[in-house]
């Protein structure tokens, strides 16, 4: 009994035309995964944080705690 002979012309080729098709796919199935998974979450998390915040109040509680070295609290 001979064994049979590795078919290795083409070989490349053949696996490409196999694996490159799926690996397209799972790409733009991870892609959308973490648009939708992960980037639209966070974009709707700024916006309703934004929506909010009022950035002189905050300048405010930074400097009364002293955070920086440019402004004095007003109490000093």
């Amino acid at each position: 009994m001979s064994l049979v002979k590795p078919a290795m012309r083409g070989l490349l080729g053949k696996r490409l035309r196999f694996h490159l098709p799926i690996a397209f796919g799972l790409s733009l199935v991870a892609a959308a995964g973490f648009k939708y998974m992960v980037t639209e979450p966070r974009k709707q998390a700024y916006a309703e944080f934004y929506k909010n915040y009022d950035a002189a109040k905050e300048f405010n509680n930074m400097r009364e705690a002293g955070i920086f070295e440019s402004v004095r609290p007003s109490g000093e």
